[in-house]
C-alpha cells in the first residue's frame, strides 16, 4: 500500500503554492494525499513567520497535529519558521522529526532527522505541480524581494527578488488547468527587474498579458502601488478581473517614510479616482499597518479620513509586529497595545459600514460568477480565500461560469438566484 501524505498550509497565498509544489514531489515519490492527519505517513506543516501571531498559530498546529498523527509517521516542519528559525525549532521542538528549510527534500523513512539545513537541493519556486483541484490557482512568478520595508523581515529569509522564466510561468498556468489564475509573488509588480536584460523593462505588463490570452480570468495580489503605471493598469483591466490589491500600509507622507515607503495618501487617492474613471466598477483592497512606531494622533486620523474618502471594498487592518532585525526595532516611540487596539476597532468600524454598503448595493444586479464548490461562486469582485463569496444554487455546475442575480446580502457574502450558464 502506497505510503500517504498530509500537508497543512498556513499563512499566504504564496505559501499555498509552495505546498502544492511539495505535494507534487511527494506525488512523484509514489505517495497519495489524505485528508486525515491520522493515516498520513508523512505530515507537513508548511508554516509562516511573518509576524509573532502568526508564528504563534504555526506552533500551536503542529502540536495539534503531533496529538492526531500516529507514532510511526514523520511530523516535518518546513517554510518560513522552519527557515528563519531552523536551529530554534530543531531545539525547541522534540515533537518535529525533520525541520526542512527552502529546497530542502522531505525525509520519508523513519529515522529522525532533526534538522535539514545547508544548500537547498531543488528549485521549490519552479518545481512541478499538479493540477489544481479548484477551478482556480495561485502561481507565483518569483520570490523573495528587494525593498527594505521598516516592519518586514520577509528579505531576511526569502532572500532578493527572483523572477522566474515566462515560459516556465505559461507551462505552470497550463498545467493547472484552472479558469482563474491569481498570480502571487512578494512585491508582484516589480517581476523582472532583477533580470532586465532578459525579460524587458515592464515585463509585468507583458507576462499579464500572455497570461490573460490563455485563461478566462487573470487576478493580481500584492501591488506596490509605486509600480501600478498605466501599462499595468491597463492591462489589469483587460483580464476582465477590474480587481487592485495595492500595498499601502498607511497614507501619512511622514509615518509611511519612518516605515521606509513610498507614497501619500493623496497619492493613493488620485491613483485610485484615476481607475475609477476607466472602470466605475474597479474593486480596490488594501492593508494597513496600525501602530507602527512612531504613529501619532495625526497619522491615525489621516487614516481615518483616507478610508472614508477612499471607500474601498475590502480592507485589512493589522496591529504592528515586532520583528528581530527589522528597522522598526530600532525607532522610538513603540505605541502601547491598548492604543493600538482602539485605533484598530475605529478603523474597522468604519470600513466594515463601507464594505457592507458596497454589498448591499449589489442588491438585485445579475452578476457573472465563477463556481468554485457546490453552492459556492465568486465574482471578480471576490478573491478567492480572501473576500466574501457568492452563495449560489446547489446544482450549478463547478467550474463553469454562470450568470446570477444577487437577491440577498448576507454580511461580506452574496446570496443569489438563477442558473444562467455563460460561456
Amino acid at each position: 500500500m502506497a505510503q500517504r501524505y498530509y500537508i497543512e498550509t498556513l499563512g499566504c497565498p504564496k505559501n499555498q503554492v509552495d505546498s502544492e509544489k511539495i505535494a507534487g514531489t511527494l506525488v512523484a515519490q509514489g505517495l497519495v494525499a489524505t485528508d486525515d492527519p491520522a493515516k498520513a505517513d508523512v505530515v507537513v506543516v508548511n508554516t509562516c513567520a511573518f509576524i509573532e501571531e502568526a508564528r504563534q498559530e504555526s506552533i500551536d498546529t503542529l502540536l495539534v497535529l503531533d496529538d492526531r498523527r500516529k507514532k510511526s509517521s514523520r511530523l516535518v516542519v518546513t517554510g518560513c519558521m522552519a527557515e528563519r528559525y531552523g536551529d530554534e525549532l530543531a531545539e525547541a521542538m522534540p515533537e518535529a522529526d525533520q525541520i526542512a528549510g527552502f529546497g530542502v527534500p522531505i525525509q520519508l523513512g523513519r529515522k529522525p532527522l532533526k534538522l535539514s539545513a545547508g544548500v537547498p537541493s531543488f528549485d521549490l519556486l519552479n518545481l512541478p505541480r499538479p493540477r489544481s483541484a479548484a477551478p482556480w490557482a495561485y502561481v507565483k512568478i518569483a520570490e523573495g524581494c528587494d525593498r527594505n520595508c521598516g516592519f518586514c523581515a520577509i528579505p531576511s529569509f526569502r532572500g532578493p527578488q527572483r523572477s522566474r522564466d515566462v515560459d516556465a510561468i505559461l507551462a505552470e498556468v497550463e498545467q493547472t488547468g484552472a479558469r482563474e489564475i491569481v498570480l502571487v509573488a512578494q512585491d508582484l509588480a516589480s517581476y523582472g527587474k532583477d533580470r532586465p536584460g532578459e525579460l524587458g523593462a515592464g515585463s509585468i505588463v507583458a507576462l499579464v498579458r500572455s497570461v490573460t490570452a490563455m485563461v478566462d480570468w487573470v487576478r493580481l495580489l500584492y501591488l506596490y502601488p509605486s509600480d501600478l503605471s498605466d501599462d499595468l493598469v491597463d492591462a489589469i483591466l483587460a483580464t476582465g478581473v477590474p480587481y487592485f490589491d495595492l500595498s499601502l500600509q498607511h497614507v501619512s507622507k511622514p509615518h509611511l517614510r519612518r516605515m521606509r515607503r513610498w507614497g501619500d495618501g493623496a497619492r493613493f487617492l488620485e491613483r485610485i479616482e484615476r481607475i475609477r474613471s476607466l472602470e466605475p466598477e474597479a474593486v480596490f483592497r488594501s492593508n494597513f499597518i496600525v501602530g507602527y512606531p512612531g504613529e501619532t494622533e495625526e497619522d491615525h486620523d489621516e487614516m481615518l479620513r483616507f478610508v472614508e474618502q477612499a471607500q474601498l471594498d475590502w480592507c485589512g487592518f493589522f496591529t504592528f509586529s515586532p520583528e528581530e532585525g527589522t528597522h522598526a526595532m530600532t525607532l522610538p516611540d513603540h505605541i502601547p497595545a491598548g492604543l493600538m487596539n482602539e485605533r484598530i476597532a475605529e478603523l474597522r468600524e468604519m470600513q466594515d459600514s463601507i464594505t457592507a454598503l458596497k454589498r448591499d448595493a449589489l442588491l438585485g444586479e445579475t452578476v457573472r460568477v465563477l463556481v468554485d464548490g457546490q453552492g459556492i461562486g465568486r465574482s471578480f469582485r471576490e478573491a478567492p480565500e480572501i473576500d466574501g463569496v457568492v452563495q449560489v444554487a446547489d446544482d450549478l455546475s463547478v467550474g463553469d461560469f454562470h450568470e446570477v442575480e444577487v437577491v440577498q446580502v448576507f454580511g461580506p457574502d452574496l446570496i443569489a438566484a438563477g442558473a444562467g450558464l455563460v460561456d
